[in-house]
C-alpha cells in the first residue's frame, strides 16, 4: 500500500468543501476597505482609510475560546462558538478605544467535517459583522493523530486603530469618576475549566434543567459572549470615557485594576447588581468558595467603563438605548490602584 496524504488522515477535498460552504457568511462581514487577493494566501485591507487620522495607532489582540469548545463539541452546537472568539479578541481592542478593522481565525481539528467548519467560521463572520470588523482570512488545519476526529480548537487575531491623542487608559482616570457596569450575557468564555471540573465531579449534567434557568444547563453554558465593541465606540462619542476594562480571566477586580492608575482605587458596590443564576448553580453544585468564584468568572459584569461623573447618566441612557443593561457599579477614589468590592 502506497503512502498518501489522504491515507495519513488529511482530506484536502473536505477542506475545499468547507471553504465553499462558508463563503457567503464570511462575505457578510466585509468592509469597504477589504481588497480581494486572487491567490487567497493573504487578507488585504486598504489602509489609505487611515489618512483621516493625525497619528493612527494600530492595536492588535489575539486569543482563543479555551475549553468552552469542549462543551460545543459535546453538545454538537458549532454556530455560536465563533461569537465567543470575536468577543474575546475584538472587545480587548475596544478597551483602548480602538475601532476594530479586521480579524483572522485559526481552527485546528482532528478531522475536517465541512459542515462543522462552515458553522464555526460562519459564527465568527456573523460576530465580526456585529462588531463592525471584517473577517479577512483564516486557516483550518487537520491534525489527525494529534486530535480525535471530533476535537477542535479555535483561535484568532484582530487589528484595530485609534487616534493617539484619544487613547484610553489608566492615565485618564481620576478620583470622582464613576464606574459603569455592562451586563454579561452569561459566563462568556472564561472559567470553563472549572465548569468542566464541576460537571466531571458532581451530579450536575449538561442535560439538567435547573428551575432558575429557561432551558438546559448546556444551553445556558453555550450562551455566546456579548460583543461590546460598537457599544464602547458609541459610548466614547456620547460620554467622557476615561477607560474600559474587559472582564475576562481573573474576574472583575483583577481586570478593572489593570485600568487604574497607581494613585486611585475603585470602590464597587456588590449590592448594585444581581448575579445571574448560572453562577449560583455552579457555586452550589461545586461547593466553590466565593473568592474563587470572583477570581474565575465575570459574575454578570462583562465590561466596565470609567467615565466622568457628570456624564454617567448620559452613558447609562446611551447603553440602555442600545439594549446593553448597565448600572453604576461604583466610583473611583484616591488610593493605590486597588479594587474593593463591598
Amino acid at each position: 500500500m502506497s503512502a498518501s496524504y489522504e491515507a495519513a488522515g488529511v482530506d484536502i477535498a473536505a477542506g475545499e468543501r468547507a471553504v465553499d460552504l462558508m463563503k457567503s457568511r464570511v462575505a457578510r462581514s466585509r468592509r469597504p476597505e477589504v481588497v480581494d487577493d486572487a491567490s487567497g494566501f493573504a487578507g488585504l485591507f486598504d489602509v489609505s482609510a487611515l489618512l483621516r487620522y493625525k497619528r493612527p495607532l494600530l492595536a492588535t489582540s489575539t486569543d482563543g475560546v479555551g475549553t468552552k469548545v469542549d462543551l460545543a463539541r459535546r453538545l454538537g452546537v458549532y454556530d455560536t462558538i465563533g461569537h465567543d472568539l470575536v468577543g474575546m479578541v475584538i472587545d480587548d481592542l475596544a478597551v483602548c478605544g480602538a475601532e476594530p478593522l479586521f480579524m483572522t481565525d485559526y481552527i485546528a481539528c482532528g478531522k475536517v467535517v465541512p459542515e462543522r467548519i462552515a458553522d464555526i467560521v460562519g459564527g465568527v463572520a456573523d460576530a465580526c459583522a456585529l462588531a463592525g470588523c471584517a473577517l479577512v482570512g483564516g486557516e483550518t488545519a487537520e491534525h489527525p493523530g494529534l486530535l480525535e476526529p471530533d476535537e477542535f480548537d479555535l483561535a484568532g487575531a484582530g487589528t484595530g486603530v485609534v487616534e493617539a491623542d484619544a487613547l484610553l487608559g489608566p492615565e485618564r482616570v481620576r478620583p470622582g469618576d464613576a464606574v459603569i457596569a455592562m451586563a454579561s450575557s452569561g459566563i462568556h468564555s472564561n472559567g470553563y475549566s472549572l465548569v468542566r471540573h464541576i460537571l466531571a465531579t458532581t451530579d450536575l449534567t449538561l442535560e439538567a434543567r435547573p428551575a432558575e434557568l429557561a432551558g438546559t444547563l448546556g444551553e445556558e453554558l453555550l450562551t455566546p459572549t456579548r460583543i461590546y465593541a460598537k457599544d464602547c465606540l458609541a459610548l466614547i462619542e456620547g460620554a467622557a470615557v476615561r477607560a474600559f476594562a474587559h472582564i475576562t480571566g481573573g474576574g472583575l477586580a483583577a481586570n478593572l485594576a489593570r485600568s487604574l492608575p497607581a494613585t486611585a482605587d475603585a470602590a464597587l458596590r456588590r449590592s448594585s447588581w444581581t448575579v445571574p443564576p448560572i453562577f449560583e448553580i455552579l457555586r452550589r453544585a461545586g461547593n466553590v468558595q466565593a473568592a474563587d468564584m470572583d477570581r474565575t468568572f465575570n459574575m454578570g459584569v462583562g465590561m466596565a467603563a470609567i467615565v466622568s461623573a457628570d456624564t454617567a447618566d448620559a452613558a447609562l441612557r446611551l447603553l440602555n438605548a442600545r439594549d446593553v443593561p448597565s448600572w453604576i457599579l461604583g466610583e473611583i477614589t484616591p488610593g493605590t490602584g486597588a479594587v474593593f468590592i463591598a
